[in-house]
């Protein structure tokens, strides 16, 4: 089922250079899917324009068939979809653990017991009692993006938005990262990566691959 729809999308830089011009897709729950293209053919600005950052200079999205346009971005952004940066943009003196509350906090959702719920999807993502306790400050390149993909979920959006979420890692950590997206997506949630690892885009139902536009 399609959750997520790009109509005639067109995004324009401020100095009217076009990186996206003329795109159509259908991201479907239960699926995990890859941008891919050459450096500068838009797959961050792709996926700050699904998660409602940064605003089309032409097209729609749709989330469940509204305008994204018309929704409310802080709602869509902390009940709706999840968004893992590149950075990772943990607070770094906080612990995993209170990084994941904090989403909660932020998110306004209601939500019965944090701390349990914060505990169960860090194990989730395989990081220990003791690795939950430890600040991010102190913790792997691997573990930092687990807790980062642990917040992404702590409000259970519908959609994950991922990129380059194995830009940092070694081949061991991207598999575990991987995995742990596979099992999101059997879930049903719908799991977009922008990605220029061929280990990631191999590893998704479907590849979306975005060409760099020439400057106008």
């Amino acid at each position: 089922m399609s959750i997520l729809q790009i109509e005639n999308l067109e995004y324009r830089y401020g100095n009217g250079n076009k990186v996206i011009d003329g795109l159509n897709i259908e991201f479907e729950t239960g699926m995990m899917i890859a941008l891919t293209g050459k450096s500068g053919a838009g797959k961050t600005t792709l996926v700050s324009l699904l998660s409602g950052l940064t605003c089309p200079t032409g097209g729609k999205i749709l989330y469940e068939n509204q305008d994204l346009l018309a929704m409310d971005k802080y709602e869509l952004r902390s009940k709706k979809i999840g968004v893992i940066f590149q950075g990772y943009n943990l607070l770094p003196r906080l612990t995993a653990k209170e990084n994941v509350i904090l989403s909660m906090d932020v998110s306004g959702k209601a939500i019965e017991n944090k701390e349990a719920r914060a505990i169960e999807l860090l194990a989730k993502v395989h990081l220990t009692d003791n690795l939950q306790k430890r600040r991010v400050l102190k913790l792997s390149g691997g573990e930092q993006q687990r807790v980062a993909i642990a917040r992404a979920l702590s409000y259970d959006p519908q959609v994950i938005l991922a990129d380059e979420p194995t830009g940092n890692l070694d081949q061991a950590n991207t598999e575990e990262v991987l995995e742990i997206f596979r099992s999101l997506a059997n879930e049903g949630k719908c799991i977009i990566i922008a990605t220029h690892d061929p280990q990631v885009t191999r590893f998704c139902d479907r590849v979306v691959n975005l060409e760099k536009k020439q400057e106008n």
